[in-house]
């Protein structure tokens, strides 16, 4: 047994810039991904490869979880860091309901107007809520009605809920919270645990927090240091990115379309790819893509920081620093990207989609999540508490 300190006592204090401008970039993504009817999804990384924008947005919670939990854990005790664990799945939890109610609303808003042949409660398959309330309300609140469309927030919560199980094993020993995530990541990929999605069937949920747990806690066993960084060397970045390029026949659907032997193939890899218990080769996907990204980024992510006073690098300096306040804020950024996304996709319904509809729609969105952002961040820096 390790007779070492909490684990997590060298997790650093400061944001990292790396994690901020990751996650940032999987918020934008995330809500091209959610706009219903938008061609902008065709260039999503989602088309290319096994591993998409979640991904990265799991990864690098599960760093920010190792910034700002491992103080607690560390510095207060495990119980303490816990209950700080706990007060954060409440508020995540109700995050998810209020996330469920306001946009069941919207389209209900929209349904009862009848002007449109749409039914935009029927797009989100949430007429059974509709249908039958008195049942439905129970299975919301228990988290056991979880349609498809309200499924990351869930994922999170029943990670997070892990996550003193594995910080007290590592106190044990490091092998024992490998062995205890590796285990529970299998028994989800062979269908041995799950929650259930729907009370009327036996659909799971659609992000199984069994099998997405193993790349949080990789995200977070890294920025904890439990594990040490890979090291820079060129063979292993060649190799991330062979590995990048190699999936994109096996992912790409005109490919797909035009080949219908890689077809055949990536439906006998399905199972390894699967995205619900996250399947081993999306892991490898995004292992690869991650090392390849912390190269580009470089050392304490220097290499995002542009140098001199040319417009060029004055520009992208004011670029990245709105890149890292969507990153720094993106639980309130992702609440109300998915509200958004749904409005910006009944707008897009009213338009012939052309090209010019399509750019408007993205790029209002992306302001709006911009503005989201600096707002959050300026309510959590407390100015009324500031002298005046």
């Amino acid at each position: 047994m390790s007779a070492q300190p909490a684990p997590v006592s060298h997790a650093p204090t400061q944001r990292d810039p790396r994690l901020d401008f990751y996650r940032g970039l999987a918020m934008f993504i995330i809500l091209i991904a959610h706009i219903p009817g938008n061609k902008w999804t065709l260039w999503i990384p989602a088309r290319f490869g096994f591993s998409d924008a979640t991904e990265i947005f799991v990864f690098c919670s599960g760093m920010a979880s190792a910034i700002a939990f491992g103080r607690s854990f560390a510095n207060r005790g495990w119980f303490l860091g816990t209950a700080r664990v706990l007060f954060r799945c409440w508020q995540v939890y109700w995050a998810h309901i209020c996330l469920f109610l306001v946009i069941a609303m919207q389209m209900a808003a929209l349904d009862n107007t009848g002007l449109f042949e749409k039914s935009y409660i029927g797009s989100l398959n949430l007429w059974p809520f509709f249908n039958t309330p008195q049942v439905q309300l129970p299975a919301l609140m228990t988290l056991t009605y979880v349609p498809n469309y309200f499924d990351v927030l869930p994922m999170y919560i029943g990670i997070l809920l892990m996550m003193p199980i594995v910080v007290g094993l590592r106190n044990l020993h490091l092998f024992a919270a490998i062995a205890f995530v590796l285990g529970i990541w299998g028994l989800a990929n062979f269908d041995l645990i799950q929650f259930p999605a729907e009370p009327w069937s036996n659909r799971e949920w659609f992000f199984n927090p069994f099998g997405w747990q193993l790349i949080f806690f990789t995200g977070f066993a890294w920025m904890a240091g439990w594990i040490p960084a890979p090291p820079r060397a060129l063979w292993l970045a060649g190799l991330s990115l062979l590995i990048v390029l190699a999936t994109v026949p096996f992912a790409y659907f005109r490919l797909l379309n035009a080949f219908p032997e890689l077809r055949e193939i990536s439906n006998a890899i399905a199972f390894w790819r699967e995205k619900t218990d996250f399947g081993l080769f999306r892991y490898i996907h995004f292992l690869a893509l991650a090392y390849l990204g912390w190269w580009v980024a470089g050392e304490g992510g220097h290499r995002l920081m542009a140098t001199g006073q040319s417009w060029l690098a004055n520009a992208w300096r004011k670029v990245l620093g709105v890149i890292l306040k969507v990153g720094q804020q993106s639980l309130a950024v992702f609440v109300f990207s998915m509200m958004l996304a749904r409005l910006l996709g009944f707008a897009l319904d009213q338009t012939d989609k052309s090209a010019l509809d399509q750019f408007l729609a993205n790029t209002i969105g992306f302001a709006l999540i911009i503005g989201v952002a600096y707002l959050a961040g300026w309510f959590k820096s407390q100015p009324w508490r500031r002298k005046a």
